[in-house]
């Protein structure tokens, strides 16, 4: 949780960043989604501080995990039901070291979207 908040920090105070949410799902699930004025500005936020320092330990805390990036002309971020249709067609798993059965098949339960909160741009 401490990871996830200091990411949390670190997102809005990004350069690029442009708004996000967050989705606080069963089973410590978590779900982010955020919007960015570039890919570049995304990658320099994944690759550094507080972000780049939880990532690897995503392998052991998670048995599945998954990741989706799109571009879209739209400026307002989809509802969970799009974005959770968006990772099942085309994202991709994460490395994990003790995946479930579904994880490899993006075959997890479909997000329960009542318990969301904006991330604040600093």
């Amino acid at each position: 949780m401490l990871h996830a908040v200091q990411a949390n920090q670190q997102v809005s105070r990004a350069a690029g960043f442009q708004k996000g949410v967050l989705l606080w799902d069963r089973r410590w699930c978590f779900w982010t989604m955020t919007g960015w004025d570039s890919q570049e500005s995304m990658r320099a936020f994944m690759t550094s501080g507080a972000h780049r320092k939880a990532m690897p330990r995503l392998m052991e805390w998670c048995d599945e995990a998954s990741v989706a990036h799109w571009v879209q002309d739209e400026a307002a971020l989809p509802e969970w039901t799009e974005a959770d249709r968006r990772m099942r067609e085309s994202g991709r798993a994460s490395k994990v070291r003790q995946p479930s059965a579904r994880h490899a098949g993006l075959q997890y339960d479909a997000p329960r979207t009542t318990a969301t909160g904006s991330i604040p741009k600093a």
